[in-house]
């Protein structure tokens, strides 16, 4: 059987693997994606009004500005995809990637002198074994495999006489099949995260005038929504995405007159959400519709959960084309959806936006003994630098750590990665790693409920400070100590190499 060899292998073609791909160019790395096009979720778990969560200039890479620099509107994902594509080819990127080349198994050798993986791509012709050096996973946490509840015993999808689909089949269909889904017809949006929340104002659109049926969302779990990025006519950065407001928060490695300091200005860290809160609950009718979370914004924000209204979104819930119901429980009878409370919901269409189980995904293609280490007691992936595993030789992980922006994350990360392999620093011990990632995780633990989506948002500016000093660049990155206390970092604040 033929082996090619390569000295990098990448899998995934969505930003992480892009950006991993361009950072890594001079080793000519080989990018397996499994699809015929770069884009990841972006490509395929979008539909028609998916738009991007952060302002246009907070998700750029930092030698690639957009062309039109303007943060009154959110980029769509066709304009996200269109970018993306821009930058591959400027930095000649699309030369590196095998299309329609999914990966389904991977082998560690260990050999003394190469010490590489083998990656098996099952649509490639021939299906050859490529040996690596090293490996660079960039498959993401979204996408691919579905996250289904489980359901009682005959009370599943089985039973419900209507159709069921996940947000991931829903986003393969275009618009005229996915107004036909929907329009005239009973509709349960299962979820109130950005992707039900869009669905739901799609669902409503459809059904304007007075044959139209309204939308009912089914609603567990409630989260902090934001209409825009200004609080009480403020720029929303400065509560959070300044060094001087990150400095309220817990961060590692902050010693003892640190940790005592950050104790003593919570009171502000507090009020800084209180103050979120209040807009929110001024802005928006959440107490009318009974949406009102009962935990902090801060712990929406620590988790990167904060979700961008559609502008819509209220009105046609006015309206009464979307409706809510709240719940602990649910279960699928065969005229729709019944609740804990022993009231029912009737429905045609069923749809589940429940969000991915990117987990599942690694794991499965992930080798063995390496597979149950990215199991760990809290629930998170233990990867040093977000990059990382400390037991797993020769491997990396990108696009697994959440920031607030991450197309920032990747980057940096790509950039620290490259370094890495070219062997400008060095990593610190096992023991040393593991300790740097369980502080990291307290910290994650301490700060929100929600902690299991492994987010760095509350300290993301120290994290990016700590990559810079392992790499020997200058970690203060603005002009001015004014600047450097109260504008805003982004991936433009890293664009010179020192």
């Amino acid at each position: 059987m033929a082996v090619i060899r390569s000295k990098i292998g990448i899998i995934g073609g969505g930003i992480s693997g892009i950006a991993a791909a361009k950072q890594l160019a001079k080793y000519e790395p080989i990018v397996f994606e499994a699809t015929n096009c770069i884009g990841g979720v972006w490509q395929h778990c979008s539909y028609r009004s998916t738009k991007l969560q952060t302002p246009r200039c907070d998700y750029e890479f930092s030698d690639f500005p957009w062309t039109q620099r303007d943060n009154t509107s959110f980029p769509t994902y066709q304009e996200i995809l269109d970018y993306l594509d821009s930058y591959a080819q400027h930095f000649d990127v699309l030369k590196f990637v095998k299309f329609n080349s999914k990966v389904v198994e991977i082998k560690f050798v260990g050999d003394r002198e190469m010490n590489y993986f083998g990656a098996y791509g099952s649509l490639l012709t021939g299906n050859p074994w490529y040996a690596f050096e090293f490996l660079v996973m960039c498959t993401g946490k979204y996408g691919d495999i579905p996250n289904i509840p489980n359901f009682p015993q005959k009370k599943g999808p089985e039973v419900f006489k209507g159709q069921v689909l996940h947000t991931l089949d829903y986003s393969k269909l275009d618009q005229e099949a996915s107004t036909r889904l929907v329009k005239g017809k009973k509709v349960a949006v299962v979820g109130y995260k950005k992707s039900a929340i869009d669905l739901a104002v799609e669902c409503a659109e459809a059904n304007q005038g007075p044959e139209g049926q309204p939308c009912t969302m089914v609603v567990r779990t409630l989260h902090w929504t934001v209409p825009h990025y200004s609080i009480w006519g403020l720029p929303f950065y400065l509560f959070y995405s300044t060094r001087s407001s990150q400095f309220l928060h817990e961060r590692p490695n902050q010693g003892l007159l640190r940790s005592m300091l950050c104790h003593m200005l919570s009171p502000m860290r507090r009020a800084a959400s209180k103050s979120i809160e209040s807009y929110l609950e001024w802005k928006l009718p959440l107490e009318k519709y009974g949406l009102k979370p009962e935990h902090p914004f801060e712990e929406d924000y620590a988790s990167c959960q904060m979700a961008i209204l559609p502008e819509n979104f209220f009105s046609e819930a006015d309206k009464g084309k979307i409706l809510f119901k709240r719940t602990s429980k649910w279960w699928f009878w065969e005229g729709g959806v019944e609740f804990d409370d022993n009231t029912k919901l009737e429905a045609d269409v069923v749809i589940l936006a429940t969000g991915f189980n990117g987990k599942k995904k690694l794991k499965a293609i992930l080798p063995d003994p390496f597979r149950s280490l990215v199991e760990f007691p809290s629930g998170m992936i233990p990867l040093y630098r977000g990059t990382i595993h400390p037991l797993i030789p020769n491997m990396a992980f990108v696009g697994y750590l959440e920031s607030v922006s991450n197309l920032h994350s990747a980057e940096i990360r790509c950039i620290w990665l490259s370094r890495l392999v070219d062997d400008l620093f060095k990593l610190p011990s096992v023991e040393k790693m593991l300790e740097q990632i369980t502080q990291e995780m307290e910290i994650m633990k301490r700060t929100t409920r929600f902690y299991k989506r492994n987010c760095i948002s509350t300290f993301s500016i120290n994290h990016s400070d700590e990559i810079c000093k392992e790499m020997g660049w200058q970690f203060w990155r603005k002009t001015n100590w004014l600047a450097e206390a109260f504008s805003p970092y982004n991936s433009q604040d890293y664009a010179d190499a020192k």
